[in-house]
């Protein structure tokens, strides 16, 4: 049997619960309407050979109270809220979908350079507000962008600032040199990219033994009225750190999709040069729709080997 722990799950598209129906195995999903809590994915999930998960905690403690549990599918890319040492122990198999993420999160990215190079929250706010203000922009064509991480979509998103004539740095622990070389990217350190970018915009990924994070030292190595977006992690970026940036105007503006606290109710809220969205990088129609069918496939897949 299959629990599908999504909170949404199908509500774009029925692909991935069809697919289930067609493959008569039976399945029940979280009819709660938001995200489980610990003890709720032991409760819901006892009996259960597999799950298809979301970013609720798989925990020792929650892999051992589910014996029977042979495969976490988890919908997305990130497997930061399964103990991976435990499902070893516990010979649960892990699985993601990290193609389907790729284009979405690319497009938020780069739809987030745009809104801060045009100044789009502030002329927003302004109108809003019953005015009509204006704020000087800047063309993307000719500046520098620097990716910090250059997997599946640091990759993605140089790829289409290439394309808008911006000159792209890229920063990796494991560059891809004969792709830089294609796509006219120059990988440096990170500490150059970080001077030289008027554009610095994070895709790393969570490295054990090797933590990534942007604090005051690295906005001090910033360049002047660059910007700064974060699709990628919240714990990657010390927030307060990037408030002092932008109110003392090191920097001329960031945009985050994700937070070290989420929701998020802290004071970069108040800033018209700050784009905030609710960690929807993901969030699209089509890329839901193909998270679903390929996360139910890895499930159906794991069970059969099995």
């Amino acid at each position: 049997m299959i629990y599908v722990a999504l909170s949404t799950f199908a509500e774009y598209d029925d692909s991935a619960v069809e697919l289930l129906r067609s493959a008569k195995i039976p399945f029940t999903t979280n009819r709660l309407g938001r995200r489980l809590k610990r003890e709720e994915v032991v409760e819901f999930g006892a009996g259960f050979a597999g799950i298809v998960a979301g970013v609720e905690p798989y925990d020792a403690g929650v892999l051992e109270a589910l014996p029977g549990l042979r495969c976490i599918s988890r919908c997305g890319v990130g497997v930061d809220n399964i103990d991976l040492v435990a499902a070893r122990r516990t010979a649960v198999a892990v699985r993601n979908t990290p193609a389907a993420v790729i284009q979405p999160t690319a497009e938020l990215a780069l739809a987030m350079i745009l809104g801060l190079a045009r100044n789009l929250a502030f002329h927003t706010d302004s109108i809003r507000g019953g005015g009509w203000s204006k704020r000087v922009g800047v063309l993307l064509g000719g500046r520098t962008a620097g990716i910090i991480g250059t997997g599946r979509i640091g990759r993605r998103v140089a790829e289409m600032l290439c394309a808008l004539d911006v000159a792209v740095l890229g920063a990796d622990l494991r560059p891809d040199l004969d792709w830089a070389a294609r796509h006219g990217v120059s990988m440096v350190t990170t500490e150059e990219l970080l001077a030289r970018s008027d554009i610095v915009t994070l895709h790393v990924a969570d490295v054990p033994g090797q933590p990534f994070r942007m604090g005051p030292e690295a906005f001090r190595a910033m360049k002047d009225g660059a910007f700064l977006v974060n699709v990628a992690r919240g714990q990657f970026l010390d927030e307060a750190a990037l408030l002092e940036a932008l109110d003392s105007q090191k920097l001329a503006g960031a945009a985050l999709d994700v937070y070290s606290d989420e929701p998020y109710r802290g004071p970069l809220a108040g800033l018209d040069n700050v784009i905030l969205t609710p960690h929807v990088a993901t969030l699209t129609r089509e890329s839901r729709a193909r998270m679903e069918l390929e996360a139910v496939r890895n499930v159906l897949s794991a069970l059969s080997e099995g």
